[in-house]
Formats: structure tokens, sequence, C-alpha cells
């Protein structure tokens, strides 16, 4: 089986495949203060919980935006399953051709995400992940990773706007049902949720725009991918996401293994 671990900048996600079966899934907090014997005993356990024999992983795949947590993981991949991971990072085989300035500045999910919708759905797409950051991938239909933009989540948005005011409330992010509100949780929750929902329409608007005035694309084929924790609750305002994917970026993991695997077990 193989274990798929995606470290996002808030939680570490896990998939467990028998062949092309995601058995399990895990979520963890992300903490570079734990070590490796703390990621691979809770690994351990939460597996023993879902009947899974640690011994029965054959094959580990990391994509991690948090650089310091690569070393702990690789160590813990060592230490508990005896497997030296694969890393997603510059050099991999994905399928996808890179058309930025500097591809080793395209985080790992962001490529996961890509090479994970171009296979399921085809192209041109646009693939918007919302969480800890918005991000915004375009892939053309020839598996061209053409760029993209970068925002703040609205998680992020709204720990910046408590921590940098003096009289705003950190507040729960749950849609309200108008946008003049009468009190102060419900400004906040209005400018977080409807802003993210104009942000994320006007830029993929744009994106639909560049792509056919500079690569002709025709923008009645472009299609918007979404995953992410907050992708349903910007859904239900907008009309510009196509499908939401919440397993997208772990079969990303799934795919760029396979089209990695025969060349990291000759180099084991």
């Amino acid at each position: 089986m193989l274990l798929a671990v995606d470290v996002g900048n808030t939680n570490v996600v896990l998939g467990v495949f028998n062949k092309h079966e995601m058995v399990a899934n895990y979520r963890l907090t992300t903490d570079t203060r734990r070590s490796a014997d703390e990621y691979g005993t809770m690994i351990c356990q939460m597996f023993r919980h879902e009947g899974i024999d640690p011994a029965d992983i054959d094959d580990v795949i990391i994509s991690s935006v948090v650089p310091p947590l690569i070393f702990t993981l690789q160590h813990m991949c060592y230490k508990y399953f005896n497997l030296k991971p694969i890393i997603v990072e510059t050099g991999i085989k994905t399928g996808l051709k890179i058309k930025c300035d500097d591809p080793r500045q395209i985080g790992s999910d962001r490529i996961v995400n890509s090479v994970a919708a171009h296979t399921k759905y085809g192209g041109p797409l646009i693939v918007v992940d919302f969480g800890t950051a918005t991000t915004f991938c375009v892939v053309s239909g020839e598996g061209d990773f053409l760029g993209g933009a970068i925002a703040p989540g609205i998680k992020t948005s709204a720990s910046a706007l408590f921590q940098q005011t003096a009289k705003l409330p950190n507040v729960d992010l749950e849609k309200p049902g108008r946008m003049i509100c009468k009190n102060t949780t419900e400004c906040i929750q209005a400018g977080l949720i409807f802003g993210h929902m104009g942000l994320a329409g006007f830029i993929i608007d744009g994106m639909k725009k560049e792509m056919e005035e500079q690569y002709g694309i025709n923008r009645d084929d472009i299609k918007v991918i979404a995953t992410g924790g907050m992708a349903t609750m910007v859904d239900s305002g907008v009309d510009c996401i196509d499908i939401i994917d919440k397993r997208l970026t772990l079969d990303g993991l799934l795919l760029v293994y396979e089209k990695n695997a025969g060349l990291h077990r000759k180099s084991k």
C-alpha cells in the first residue's frame, strides 16, 4: 500500500491507497516542533485503529510546503516504515511542462493539484485551492502549467484582522444572510466570505480573458476545479466553479507516485 502525505501550512493530510482505492485518510495539525518519533507514533496508532498494519506500507510519497518538516518526515519514514520516501520537488516526473520563470518557486501542492485536475478532468482548466492560501493555477489542454495567482486564504485573512486590530473580535467563519449587516460579527463575516467570493470570481474571470487573448484558448472550454477546506462555502455564492474535488491533492500524489515509482525503486 502507498502512504501519501500532503504537508500544508495548517494541516498534514494523509491518504492510504491500496492500488487505486483510498482505504483510509487522516488529518493532523501541522507542527514543526513535533519530532519524527511523535509523527511516527501518531500515524502508526491511527493505522492500527483502522486495522492497517504499518508493515503493509510499501512506499511513501510526500508533498510539503513547510520545508522544515521534510527532513522530519523523511526520518520518520526511515525509522517507522523502513522506506525512503519520494519527495515532490524540482526534477520529479509530473507530466506537466512548467512555463514559469523559476519552476523551483512553484509549491509542490500546486503541481500535485494540477496533475490530478488535468488527468481527471482534462484541460484547459483553472485549479483553485481554498486553503491557508488561496492559490489559482492555470493549465493548458496540452498539460502546460502556465502560471497563476496566490492570495491570503479566508482563515488567514480572519486571523490577520483579529491580530492587527484592537477591537475587532475573532469570529466563526459562517456566511451571514445579508451583506448590509447590523452587528460587528456579521460585518466581519460578510467582508471575509463575500469578499473572498468576489476575489475568486474576479481572478477567474480575468484569467479566462488572458487565456483567450494570450494563448488562444476558448473561454467556454475552460473548466474550473476547486479544492480545499473553504471551497464549498465559496462555491455557494459564485457561479464560476464547475467541480469541487476534495480529494484532488491526495489523488495527485498517487498519480505522481505512479510516474516515479519505477525510477524510485531502482535508486533505493
